[in-house]
């Protein structure tokens, strides 16, 4: 490999641990959360295994950031790309799209999510405040009047971004244990289920 780019302190700069991130992204997208191991992910990340311990003490935690970090692009996206209700179901569609390319990351999203609803978990609180995010910021995304117009009779901006969480989980789940399975219709189905009117094209 050559000699490491690394050296010293190893310091915390956002920039290498972008690069060790990407890096473990790819590495357990190819290989497999289990299979996958810190020195391959150095080595991708052109770093020493000493010097990604110093960022990131053990794999558990790189997981975590790569989901975090996975999370954190996919917000900017829908902020920029849903900017009125007739685009929600082809963003998720075209979403979903992209999460199957990479089964093993929606596996082990899946699989760090349950693992985190112990209290004891060090992803506990991380999945708690994300999914306090997101329900915030989609029933406030229906907070405007055309928007709040929309939404089907007796159903609160509030339920709605909680169904909207349920139901996307619950059928990219589905499509793990079953590859088969088109959870993309259903998608479109449930957007036109809570909104009226709302655009499906693809």
């Amino acid at each position: 490999m050559g000699e490491a780019k690394a050296r010293g302190p190893y310091a915390k700069t956002p920039a290498r641990r972008a690069e060790i991130v990407r890096a473990a992204r790819d590495s357990f997208a190819e290989k497999g959360y289990a299979k996958a191991s810190l020195r391959d992910i150095a080595e991708r990340a052109g770093i020493t295994h000493a010097g990604l311990l110093h960022h990131f003490r053990n794999k558990d935690e790189l997981l975590a950031e790569v989901l975090a970090q996975r999370d954190t692009e996919e917000w900017a996206q829908g902020v920029t790309q849903v900017d009125t209700l007739d685009r929600l179901a082809p963003y998720l569609v075209a979403l979903i799209r992209h999460h199957q390319k990479a089964p093993e990351l929606m596996r082990l999203w899946i699989e760090l999510a349950a693992a985190a609803s112990r209290p004891d978990h060090p992803a506990h609180t991380y999945f708690v405040e994300r999914y306090e995010r997101g329900r915030g910021q989609f029933a406030d995304g229906l907070s405007d009047e055309a928007s709040r117009a929309r939404l089907r009779k007796d159903v609160t901006p509030e339920s709605a971004a909680l169904l909207f969480h349920a139901v996307l989980n619950g059928l990219q789940l589905q499509w793990v244990l079953d590859q088969d399975l088109d959870i993309l219709g259903p998608v479109t189905d449930f957007v036109r289920l809570l909104f009226d009117d709302a655009s499906s094209d693809d």
